[in-house]
C-alpha cells in the first residue's frame, strides 16, 4: 500500500480507535498516530516501523503481522487472543510527535492513567521515555521498570521503535519488550 503526501496530510488530526482485548494483560502506550498510523487505522503502521516485528522477535507474538497496510481479522484476532492491547497518550495524528505540545501529553496522561485504571491489565509499557518524562511529569526517568505506576499497574518505559530513533535495532527493541511481557506473564 502506497500513500502520496497528501493523501497522507489528509489524515493530520485523525483519530483511531484503541487496539484492546476484552481483558488485556500487557498495554503498550504509543505516543500519537502517526500519519500512516491513521490511514490504516493500525497502530505503528510505517512500513519503517520496527514494532511488530520487534514484538515477534521477542516471542510476544508468533509471527509479524502485515501492518504496513492495515490489520486483517486473523493478525487483529492473534494480537487480541495474546492480551496485548495498544492505546495513545495523544489521540489526534501528526506527521512527527515534536508537534505535540507538553499540555496535549500531560493531558494525555491523565486519560491514560484513568483508562488503564479501568482496563486492569497486568502490565502498562510506555513506547518513548522522552513522552512519559513529559506527559507523566518525571523529567529523570529511564527505560525499564518504574516506580510509579499507571492506573495502579506495573509500569515499564520501552524505547520508541520509530525509524526516526534510529540507534535501536529491531533485536534491541525486542530485548526492551521482552520485560514487560515476562512480567506481564506473555513469555517466559
Amino acid at each position: 500500500m502506497r500513500f502520496t503526501r497528501a493523501e497522507l496530510d489528509s489524515f493530520r488530526d485523525a483519530t483511531i480507535p484503541d487496539l484492546m482485548p476484552e481483558h488485556p494483560r500487557l498495554i503498550f502506550v504509543g505516543i500519537n498516530p502517526g500519519l500512516w498510523t491513521a490511514a490504516t487505522a493500525t497502530p505503528f503502521a510505517h512500513p519503517g516501523n520496527r514494532f511488530w516485528p520487534a514484538l515477534a522477535e521477542a516471542g510476544i507474538l508468533p509471527r509479524v503481522p502485515a501492518f504496513s497496510s492495515g490489520f486483517d481479522e486473523h493478525d487483529r484476532a492473534m494480537i487480541l487472543d495474546a492480551g496485548i492491547g495498544v492505546t495513545s497518550l495523544v489521540r489526534r495524528a501528526t506527521a512527527r510527535a515534536d508537534e505535540l505540545s507538553r499540555q496535549e501529553l500531560r493531558d494525555g496522561a491523565e486519560r491514560v492513567d484513568a483508562d488503564v485504571a479501568r482496563w486492569q491489565p497486568r502490565v502498562v509499557a510506555v513506547v518513548g521515555v522522552t513522552a512519559y518524562r513529559q506527559g507523566f511529569g518525571y523529567p529523570r526517568a529511564a527505560a525499564g521498570r518504574q516506580e510509579a505506576a499507571i492506573g495502579g499497574v506495573a509500569t515499564w518505559v520501552v524505547p520508541n521503535p520509530s525509524g526516526l530513533n534510529a540507534h535501536d535495532t529491531v533485536a534491541t527493541l525486542a530485548a526492551a519488550y521482552a520485560a514487560p511481557a515476562r512480567a506481564a506473564g506473555l513469555i517466559r
